[in-house]
């Protein structure tokens, strides 16, 4: 996409700029009336992978860009606010010229991030970065959350393709289209979601449900019709009454019968929906290869995800396509990807600089990184492996021709070098906005889905797995750890 274009992809068809929390307007109001509109910085990001998971997945920038490029306030929203007679007419005159002038830097989408790491971060007047909060974590939490739990998915069928339709379980309209996005970005080779694949050119597939073939007469009947109407795509549902005694038969013999007539030139095969996955397609790889038909696909569904997928193929499953669809769509194990969004540092406009802050908290975990900061993912140079994540403050400079020693900010006396020539480092922040001008250029989801295949094969084979997963590390410059220690010796109290 042209960084010129403007994204229109307004799914409830009227304007979005009120998704936010009521308490980002009463502070905006406050900020307003007090004259306290100094610039800010704020970063998004989460505490703890979602699913036990070893890393996660960056998802939701689209979603983010949409609705940044098309936040006004019209006369409806400006009335709606009007209404609840808590806002001052002074303010309500402001909102009508409100536009977000801040500048954006953002991980790319189908980046592989991790813990603490700024996924956003967000440079603006405090009235125009407190807004945009609520909306910017509920894109990114959600789409991120799904294209995570996609990925576990994909990882757990080993290559087969995995098919996407949730749709009908997913918590609304919106949920079940941009989910379905970020499923294809985990990994997802194909969405049962027709809107999703024309918003986002996302190949859609599909074949029949039980209800065919009860309206029919005869299994078999319902079979040759539906092969005689699709005979590229002739996917049968063999489980309705008896999946070896009858539905493998029945579709055998339409298959035969579309070979004889020579239009068994596409994708066919057999879907089991019920019953021991295992044994049933065992039982039916062998009956389709002997009656010669070995190019046959098996597909299941039936309530899949990572786990029962990985003891199936464990068990020899002969399945070579995975629908996947509530506990893709919902992350049902995992409702919630956690992610926060936390003030690190305010401009002072007599230094001329931001002075970096921080939120202190009994729960050690929930103490923020403070200032203005960026991430370096530290690589391999010849595998081109994932060693470890150095978040740094903005000004600071990883030279790779020098040695470069890391440690873990929890645990200090843990260290690591890696030695000159031997590593690379790549920015994981790029500009996404810059003083209010879109800079950045979208790709599409299938590029994005391939940076995150390729993401993923530079991780540890230890990261990724399903349980109990290797812990990656992301660590604090030198610079930025004393500036945290310096800055929580500063708030201690007695």
């Amino acid at each position: 996409m042209k960084k010129t274009e403007k994204i229109n992809r307004n799914f409830q068809g009227i304007n979005n700029t009120l998704l936010v929390d009521e308490y980002e307007l009463t502070m905006m109001q406050g900020f307003f009336l007090t004259g306290r509109n100094n610039k800010v910085v704020f970063d998004m990001f989460y505490r703890n992978n979602p699913c036990s998971n070893g890393y996660a997945i960056a998802a939701g920038l689209e979603s983010v860009i949409e609705w940044i490029q098309n936040l006004h306030f019209g006369q409806d929203q400006i009335k709606i606010l009007r209404d609840k007679g808590i806002y001052c007419k002074e303010f309500l005159n402001y909102l009508e010229n409100f536009k977000f002038s801040g500048t954006i830097y953002a991980v790319e989408e189908g980046t592989v991030v991790f813990p603490m790491e700024p996924l956003l971060r967000v440079e603006a007047p405090i009235i125009e970065a407190q807004y945009v909060e609520t909306a910017l974590l509920n894109f990114i939490n959600h789409q991120s959350l799904i294209a995570t739990k996609a990925a576990r998915v994909c990882y757990a069928a080993k290559g087969d393709a995995v098919m996407e339709f949730g749709l009908r379980r997913a918590q609304g309209k919106d949920a079940g289209t941009v989910g379905a996005r970020a499923a294809v970005i985990g990994g997802c080779a194909i969405t049962s979601n027709v809107l999703c694949a024309e918003f986002y050119n996302i190949p859609t597939s599909g074949t029949h449900a039980h209800s065919w073939v009860m309206s029919f007469d005869s299994e078999y009947e319902a079979f040759e019709t539906y092969a005689n109407i699709y005979p590229n795509n002739a996917i049968l549902l063999v489980d309705t009454y008896d999946t070896l005694r009858s539905g493998v038969p029945n579709a055998i013999k339409v298959f035969d019968k579309l070979k004889k007539e020579g239009r068994l030139n596409g994708k066919y095969g057999i879907r089991l929906d019920s019953g021991d996955l295992a044994y049933l397609s065992k039982k039916a790889r062998i009956m389709l290869d002997e009656a010669g038909f070995e190019n046959a696909i098996i597909s299941a569904s039936n309530d899949l995800d990572e786990y029962l997928i990985q003891d199936l193929k464990m068990q020899g499953a002969k399945i070579s396509l995975w629908g996947v669809g509530t506990h893709l769509i919902t992350s049902k194990d995992c409702p919630s990807f956690g992610g926060v969004y936390k003030l690190a540092a305010k401009f002072n406009k007599e230094q001329d600089c931001y002075k970096p802050v921080i939120k202190l908290s009994e729960n050690v975990e929930k103490i923020t990184n403070p200032g203005k900061k960026k991430i370096y993912r530290i690589v391999d140079k010849k595998t081109k492996t994932f060693l470890a994540d150095l978040i740094c403050l903005e000004h600071e400079l990883v030279n790779e021709k020098e040695d470069l020693q890391i440690f873990d900010p929890n645990a200090t006396w843990k260290r690591t070098t890696f030695v000159a020539g031997t590593f690379e480092v790549e920015e994981l922040l790029v500009p996404i906005f810059v003083d209010g001008e879109y800079v950045y250029s979208e790709p599409s989801v299938e590029q994005i889905k391939e940076r995150c295949n390729t993401q993923k094969e530079h991780l540890w084979d230890e990261v990724k797995r399903l349980v109990n997963p290797h812990k990656y590390y992301v660590d604090l410059s030198k610079e930025l750890y004393d500036l945290k220690k310096e800055l929580i010796k500063e708030h201690e109290t007695f």
